[in-house]
């Protein structure tokens, strides 16, 4: 009962949070649009598939930050030459993932939660699958823990601690440190060695990343 009822008050402050934000960062967002569109050929979004709550498939909205005509494949360098001037600097401050407000807005994604995946739910084992059982977030526990610096394994742990003991103090505890961690110390927006590896399953169950997942806020 009680956990149902803060679930309620989540989603209350998703709606109105992200109402609120749409309407302030209006100007930002066209902004952001103008320089993508005189920066590179290509749509101003991308939006991709994603995996949330259940299992359930969305459309998750970004800003472009990559060429139209790209090689297939998630993994992410650094100095990738995918990646154009503006995308760059899009994602070294986290502003290419404040679209998903609308995402947040229209009940698929919540303002803190999982990680949105594109990975299916087929390819998770038990253990993995338990981060389905909440809706994936803007930010989350991986992001204030270390991000892409972290293995799959770690990240699958975080993800599913904190779907069990998910709270909304947790969440606001999550929701004021997100600033430090994306505009301040920008740690984890690349892998180790500068990429971002692609999920591997074998790897996601591996002990490390259940241990890792008792961390304390």
């Amino acid at each position: 009962m009680v956990r149902q009822l803060q679930l309620a008050i989540k989603r209350a402050m998703d709606l109105i949070f992200s109402a609120i934000s749409l309407t302030i960062l209006a100007l930002l967002f066209a902004l952001i649009a103008l320089v993508i569109k005189l920066d590179s050929q290509g749509p101003i979004f991308f939006k991709q598939e994603r995996i949330g709550r259940n299992g359930k498939r969305f459309r998750a909205w970004k800003f472009r930050t990559m060429v139209v005509h790209q090689a297939p494949g998630y993994q992410v360098a650094q100095d990738d030459p995918r990646i154009t001037r503006v995308g760059r600097r899009l994602r070294n401050w986290g502003l290419d993932e404040l679209p998903q407000l609308l995402n947040v807005f229209l009940g698929q994604m919540s303002l803190v939660g999982p990680r949105a995946l594109p990975y299916r739910p087929e390819q998770y084992d038990e253990f993995q699958r338990r981060r389905l059982e909440m809706k994936p977030g803007l930010t989350g526990w991986v992001v204030v823990n270390g991000r892409n610096r972290l293995s799959w394994g770690e990240r699958i742990g975080l993800d599913v601690w904190y779907v069990e003991h998910f709270s909304i103090g947790l969440d606001l505890w999550i929701l004021l440190k997100t600033p430090w961690v994306v505009l301040v110390t920008r740690e984890g927006v690349y892998g180790p060695e500068g990429i971002n590896e692609e999920f591997a399953s074998s790897q996601a169950s591996s002990p490390a990343g259940r241990k890792r997942s008792g961390h304390e806020p």
